[in-house]
């Protein structure tokens, strides 16, 4: 026979319940890390977010004394490893690498987006900003950002650039030169950088919009060549290069940036914790020389720092995917 229980009896009984579980939370955090982290990454690897997210993840496992293991869930410009991270546990052992795409962008492209950033979302910390590049097959027959331009006005549509997702910062930056310069590009999404350098190399493309990290290599190699950066300032690591607007295409800027965030109602003392952990090895001389040399700048800050960096940067580009007509993929 069950025992009577008043309801006065089972209120109570929650509330001890509760009180047990608020009085054990800082507990707990202050353990935090007891076993390793999985770092979730929207997209492949041999990407500059891969890059940027595993020289971090090294860091951190350092840092906090527990390994901190990289997960590669690429597609649909970071909705599903987005979507895998928000229904992980709120325990600090499940986060998620992220840039703007998965963040700021995705939420201007789908309206059956299976997320919403800030509210599945606890926001954990800045990490990078990186530059986005326009290359060009050393094979092509020009030098210059005016002749690519010149060249896409001749043959409109006939020009390939290879973008590393729908929807990327890539894409975005493509997106803008044509509206500036008015001319016609075909671009071609890959899910990552790899099959798309691979494709520049043998001259399957005519061009390729990326981060600085990945196409580096290539210009260093004489296999690529560096035609305009899509910021507002001339990245250190190609200080010859010029960017759009210094052509005259002021409203080409794509910079990208990224960030940790945790699943919602991951406890405000683990996020304080892994916090602190991320701006020490951001702020750590050896990451810090990567990352530059890479052509990647650092970032540090607090979880409303992010916070405001997202809503931000999604006001923006809402703005471009709305006059474009951006379809994300899904």
């Amino acid at each position: 026979m069950r025992p009577f229980r008043s309801p006065a009896m089972i209120a109570g009984l929650v509330a001890f319940a509760v009180l047990v579980w608020i009085s054990s939370a800082p507990a707990q955090a202050q353990d935090y890390p007891t076993r390793p982290i999985r770092l979730v990454v929207a997209f492949a690897a041999g990407g500059t977010t891969d890059f940027v997210a595993r020289l971090a993840a090294n860091k951190l496992k350092t840092l906090l004394g527990q390994s901190v293991i990289v997960e590669n869930k690429p597609g649909a410009n970071g909705a599903i490893a987005a979507e895998s991270v928000a229904k992980a546990d709120p325990d600090g052992y499940t986060l998620f690498f992220s840039t703007a795409g998965a963040l700021s962008i995705n939420p201007a492209m789908r309206a059956d987006l299976p997320y919403a950033p800030l509210r599945d979302f606890a926001p954990v910390g800045m990490v990078a900003r990186n530059t986005v590049l326009l290359a060009i097959n050393s094979t092509l027959k020009i030098e210059t950002a005016q002749e690519f331009i010149a060249l896409a006005k001749e043959k409109p549509g006939a020009i390939t650039v290879a973008i590393t997702g729908v929807g990327a910062i890539s894409h975005l930056a493509i997106e803008l030169l044509q509206a500036s310069a008015g001319i016609k590009l075909l671009y071609v999404p890959y899910r990552g950088a790899a099959g798309a350098l691979t494709d520049l190399i043998s001259g399957q493309l005519n061009a390729m919009s990326a981060e600085v990290p990945v196409l580096l290599p290539l210009i260093n190699s004489g296999k690529a060549r560096i035609i305009g950066v899509s910021a507002q300032a001339r990245s250190n690591a190609l200080p010859d290069v010029p960017t759009f607007s210094e052509l005259g295409y002021p409203d080409v800027i794509a910079d990208n940036w990224s960030g940790i965030m945790a699943p919602a109602r991951t406890p405000p003392a683990v996020i304080a914790r892994l916090n602190n952990a991320i701006n020490a090895a951001v702020s750590d001389l050896d990451v810090r020389r990567k990352l530059t040399e890479s052509g990647v700048s650092p970032l540090s800050g607090t979880p409303g720092d992010l916070a405001d960096l997202i809503q931000s940067e999604t006001a923006r580009w809402s703005k471009v995917v709305k006059e474009r007509g951006i379809h994300g993929e899904r």
